[in-house]
Parts: structure tokens; sequence; C-alpha cells
């Protein structure tokens, strides 16, 4: 068995999976990425849990893929193949999922930190798209960063390989919030706050319309965005944030 390299915490409808391999800077080892797979699996078909929230422990929050297993495989062995599926978990996931970087992130865990929802980073974390240095591309992950980032600056970024810190990361979207190193425990619970008022259905459909290409005319786009605005108004959902509302109580879904 595989040691483990992950830490699960179900509590108040959050689920949260720490990276917890310290010492190899929380690589997506062939471990690593099992165990979240799993575990994402696991949080997203619970009915109790409300938000994902993907943490970790030590300094760094991910160096990407774990380079001592991919050191002398064919292409077809690599474990960057079973990445892309790990990174639309996260991407597609119906339930909002909260990135927290406190330190270094690179490469394929710069990718991880995309496909969040919403990434809260300390003021000391850096990040850098490493791949060019050695010799790859970040090909994957430019499937989740480039829809997030500012083009010219992840144009920039990709192509030299430099470290950048908190600041550029939010200025060019990779990150939504900074705070100080004391503060991210606070900030982050504020977003799973905030995030938990939600209805689950209608955060699974906002997010669906967030990630979904826009494609014709207004005119020719309304009809189904009118659809599901009805669908959702006349729900069970819908029928109980209306009476919430009307009455100044909580809905029903809101974590107590």
């Amino acid at each position: 068995m595989s040691a483990r390299v992950l830490q699960v915490e179900r509590r108040r409808g959050v689920a949260t999976l720490t990276l917890d391999s310290p010492a190899n800077r929380n690589a997506l080892s062939r471990a690593m990425r099992g165990q979240l797979r799993s575990a994402l699996t696991e949080a997203i078909a619970d009915d109790d849990v409300r938000v994902v929230v993907l943490d970790h422990t030590g300094r760094v929050f991910c160096s990407g893929m774990d380079l001592a297993e991919a050191a002398g495989g064919a292409a077809e062995d690599q474990g960057v193949n079973e990445f892309p599926a790990l990174l639309e978990m996260v991407w597609d996931s119906p339930k909002p999922v909260v990135g927290v970087v406190r330190g270094p992130a690179r490469a394929g865990g710069v990718g991880l930190l995309a496909a969040c929802d919403v990434v809260v980073a300390a003021e000391a974390a850096t990040f850098a798209f490493t791949e060019v240095r050695i010799g790859i591309a970040p090909a994957v992950i430019s499937a989740v960063v480039l829809p997030r980032m500012v083009p010219n600056v992840a144009h920039r970024l990709m192509l030299t390989g430099e470290v950048f810190e908190a600041p550029l990361a939010l200025a060019g979207g990779l990150v939504d919030l900074v705070v100080p190193a004391e503060d991210v425990d606070a900030g982050v619970a504020a977003q799973v706050e905030a995030l938990g008022r939600g209805a689950p259905l209608a955060l699974a459909e906002t997010k669906r319309l967030l990630r979904a290409a826009r494609t014709g005319s207004l005119a020719e786009q309304f009809p189904a965005l009118l659809a599901l605005s009805a669908r959702l108004f006349a729900s069970e959902e819908g029928q109980e944030g209306i009476a919430a509302f009307r009455e100044k109580r909580p809905a029903r879904w809101v974590p107590a």
C-alpha cells in the first residue's frame, strides 16, 4: 500500500483535502494523484459536503509532477497522463473548490490552483511555470491556466519560467485574494462561509455557466438560459430561497 500523503477532514459541510508529503515538496506522485482523485470523488458524492478546500502542509504547496518517477519512462508510462482527469475533477466539480497556497507552487502545482474556483494566497507565496527550464512545456495545465490568466501575463511567464510573486499572480488572474500569512485561515473561512450560503444546485449550475464556452448571438443563447432560470425559480431550492428571503431567515441549506 502507498503511504498516506493526503489528509482528509470533513467538518460543517467542508471537506478539507491537505497535501501532506513535505519530504518531496508535495509533488504529484503516483500516490498523491491517486489519493487526491479518491478523496475528490468521495467529497463530490457526499451530499453533506458543500465546499472543498485544497490546502497543504509544509512550506511548499506543490512542486508539480514527481520527477523521480518520471525519469527513464517512455511517453505512455508518464504519470502526467493521469493529470488531466485530476484537473478536470477540480474544474468540473459541482461543489466550489477553494485553493490555499502558503508558499511556493510550481508547474503542475500552479495548474492545480488554476483549476480551483477561488484561490487564497499568502503574501509570501511564489509561483513559476518551470516546465521550459527542464525541457518540457506547460501543455496539460494550459487548459486551466489560460482561461484564468491575463493572456500577455501568462504568455511571458510560461515562456520565461521565471518565479513570480503573489501580487503579480493576483494582477494576472491566477489567484483571487492575497493576505498576510497570519490571515490565510481567516481569509479561507470567509470564502467558505460565503460559498456555503449558496444553494447546492444553484452553485453547480452557476459553475457550469461560468465554465461553458459562449457560442452564438445573444438571441441564440437566451432560450436555454431562460429555461434554466425558470427551472431554478420553480425548483425546491428556488422556492425555499424565496421563502427564506421573505421570512428573513437563513435558507435550509446554509450550514448551522
